[in-house]
């Protein structure tokens, strides 16, 4: 959450900024704003609303300077405003910082720092890092430091941190220190993009692809000082360090619009090419198995695996609960999925042969993290299910499976979540294959998952049907959707959708459960949304459906093609292929998005950018 833009160079800050921040937007979206060095004074243009009104800010009161630092904020303490935006002002001016996570002693800081005579302007917790910051510089004068020594802030910067508990991704400039900026990481992601006579660094690396193929991806408790020149990094226990650099994926770059209105529509229609990108190379014909380069365990190790726990938050633990079914049933190996926030703070029993999957996105949320990071203290072999190459989670796990699904840039997740379906599905067939999965078995698995991506392009035939339908439903203000088995996740994720970019109340269940208590809430004006491809239990769901009917609930269904007897009882009808059970999460997943996507346009709503939401949730 929130996003963090810095440069040092030669070029005029102020627009490379404001095109990072632009980029950045999905971490945050509430206010904008950048501060640039001028060589005397550090200026500081900030307004609450989109980056593009803080762009006009700016374009129509520019700033002079090759140093500076952006910011596009989350809000998480104090409201959105243009004097709770960033940057924030420290002591006089003469510290301006960013800042991404939260600082959870703030109060009490604030408490002391104000008993000194400092002045809050905001009610967010960032300010008190500057003020903070501005304290210990001045404390470092009354010891006699030079302001010409960069050793001076610095060692301002290591006090100040010493003194903070929670989270940050900071940035920071001084005003007497015109050719220096300061960063320092715990919590929240920081990168640094190298290049020649100049340094970028941002919260993720999407605003530096273009300007640099070489980064340094900052660790926790790190500080790093970067000049035109050169980047030094310190260590806060081990001292000075000698900065990894890395070649920076520029995959990642092709994240325009194209054709498409929203985001998340382009996303939902690159599916069928995100899934072929996540079984490329990973299928072994001639074993009838998948296989992985990134696990770094042998077969022996894998094979003494008797647990294995699926640790996500949202979208990702809804394809955890699908990895659950499949593990299961291919593997056979008994499988939990357990949200990380509860995760982080739990002591479950687990045996030295637990395996432990984080599954993320991002590759940067916070409770995922902290989870994984608890698990390997334990002495448990962590492995992640990730998008983004570079990541917190992707570096600090033991090894990992990438989606290679391309930037998702909509907040609302879609391709991402088909993509680790997919993945968990050739993880299924891959542990099954070395216990007890047949040659054939294996072979008609790999023969079904290849059908998936046309079969997924031909379900987004049902775009215009489904735009139709939502015209019909939009403004009802309550929904149920219910599925079983495999497509229970599916209904879970179908309803987390309309909730996140309609703001519609929606709630998944199995359908079965549904007499023990949901079918309280059915009337004329709350929808059901049936997940009920033909599978083993369709009969058992048709009967949920038609007990929903005789309460007079509105139902739409999403069903296999073919099926005229659910027309003949739904009010209506979307129509999915026919697949295995195992798959049907990744084609009824399809309507489902676009049902949530347009009835969130009917309504007015901002698909890609719903309110209170981040892309990345990297704050607690």
């Amino acid at each position: 959450m929130c996003g963090i833009v810095g440069y040092i160079g030669h070029r005029p800050a102020g627009p490379l900024l404001i095109k990072g921040l632009q980029k950045l937007e999905y971490r945050g979206y509430d206010s904008a704003g950048v501060a640039v060095h001028t060589g005397s004074d550090i200026e500081v243009r900030k307004k609450k609303g989109r980056v593009m009104e803080m762009a006009a800010l700016y374009k129509s009161s520019p700033i002079k300077g090759s140093v500076g630092i952006g910011h596009t904020r989350w809000a998480t303490h104090g409201e959105t405003n243009d004097q709770n935006s960033h940057p924030h002002v420290g002591g006089n001016g003469e510290v301006i910082i960013v800042h991404n996570g939260v600082i959870e002693n703030y109060a009490s800081l604030r408490s002391k720092l104000q008993a000194l005579g400092y002045v809050f302007r905001t009610t967010t917790d960032s300010e008190t890092i500057a003020h903070l910051l501005s304290h210990h510089l001045e404390e470092q004068i009354k010891l006699g430091e030079s302001l010409d020594d960069t050793n001076t802030y610095l060692k301002a910067v290591e006090n100040t941190l010493s003194k903070l508990k929670g989270t940050y991704g900071l940035v920071i400039l001084f005003r007497e220190l015109p050719d220096v900026m300061i960063a320092a990481r715990l919590g929240s992601p920081l990168v640094i993009g190298v290049g020649k006579g100049e340094h970028f660094i941002a919260s993720d690396a999407s605003p530096l692809i273009g300007y640099t193929e070489e980064v340094i991806y900052l660790s926790d408790h790190e500080v790093a000082v970067l000049t035109r020149d050169e980047v030094e990094v310190f260590h806060r226990d081990e001292g000075q360090q000698t900065p990894s650099i890395q070649t920076l994926d520029q995959v990642s770059e092709d994240a325009d619009l194209g054709d498409f209105e929203h985001y998340m529509l382009k996303e939902i229609f690159e599916q069928p090419q995100t899934l072929e990108n996540a079984m490329r190379g990973r299928i072994d014909e001639d074993e009838a198995t998948a296989k992985f380069g990134g696990l770094n365990l042998d077969p022996q190790q894998l094979r003494k695996i008797d647990r294995v726990v699926l640790t996500a938050c949202g979208t990702s633990w809804h394809s955890g609960l699908v990895g659950e079914y499949l593990l299961e049933e291919f593997a056979r190996i008994p499988t939990e999925v357990e949200y990380a926030s509860e995760l982080r703070y739990r002591n479950p029993p687990m045996s030295e042969n637990t395996m432990i999957f984080a599954i993320t996105q991002s590759g940067e949320t916070a409770d995922t993290l902290a989870a994984m990071r608890e698990c390997k203290r334990k002495g448990h072999p962590t492995l992640a299910i990730c998008n983004v190459v570079g990541s917190t989670i992707a570096r600090e796990a033991d090894g990992g499976i990438y989606l290679h699904a391309g930037p998702e840039v909509g907040v609302a997740s879609t391709k991402a979540f088909t993509s680790q379906v997919m993945v968990l599905i050739q993880l299924a067939l891959f542990l099954g294959r070395m216990r007890h999965l047949s040659y054939p078995a294996g072979r008609r698995i790999i023969d079904a998952i290849h059908q998936v991506p046309d079969q997924v392009r031909k379900c987004l035939e049902c775009n215009d049907l489904v735009k139709e339908i939502s015209q019909k439903y939009c403004n009802f203000n309550n929904f149920l959707y219910l599925g079983r088995l495999y497509n229970f996740p599916g209904a879970l994720e179908g309803a987390l959708k309309l909730k996140e970019i309609s703001y519609i109340h929606a709630e998944g269940y199995p359908a079965a459960e549904m007499k023990h208590g949901p079918i309280a809430l059915v009337d004329e004006e709350t929808p059901s949304v049936f997940v009920v491809p033909r599978g083993q239990i369709y009969p058992k769901v048709m009967s949920n459906l038609e007990e929903v009917k005789a309460r007079k609930g509105p139902v739409i269904a999403i069903a296999c093609e073919g099926d005229r007897k659910i027309a003949d009882i739904a009010d209506d009808v979307i129509y999915v292929p026919d697949v295995d059970d195992f798959l049907q999460p990744l084609v009824t997943a399809i309507p489902l998005q676009l049902l949530s996507y347009h009835i969130a346009v009917q309504r007015g709503c901002n698909v890609d950018r719903p309110r209170n939401l981040a892309k990345s949730v990297t704050v607690e």
